[in-house]
């Protein structure tokens, strides 16, 4: 199963970007959805949860994103997006999609965004 994260890139702080993840169908089952995240790892740190969003829709966030990024999934178009408002230096990191259900997981590829104060 492969994801795939794009929309990562070199942005001033206070500025935005969107990422999105592809994943395949039957990430989205309707019989078996997975509950889907990002992560980042910033150099020299451990990868952290970003944004969740479970196959019901609900939310969650890092204490330190709240009310800055905002994460949703498209069923019908298989996408998990995350989108990222008044982006600071320390938001500065590989951002990494994420499917899981029960113990299954699966990991894209990452996608660097930089933020440039």
């Amino acid at each position: 199963v492969q994801l795939q994260a794009s929309g990562g890139g070199l942005v001033q702080a206070g500025r935005s970007l969107r990422l999105v993840c592809v994943a395949p169908r039957t990430i989205f089952s309707v019989f078996a959805p997975f509950d889907m995240a990002w992560y980042r790892q910033a150099p020299g740190r451990q990868r952290e949860l970003v944004a969740i969003i479970t196959a019901s829709q609900s939310t969650n966030y890092a204490d330190s994103v709240k009310g800055r990024f905002t994460i949703s999934r498209n069923n019908s178009r298989k996408t998990v997006s995350l989108q990222m408002n008044s982006l600071k230096s320390d938001d500065t990191a590989v951002y990494y999609c994420n499917a899981k259900q029960g113990v299954t997981e699966y990991w894209g590829q990452g996608t660097q965004v930089t933020v440039s104060s």
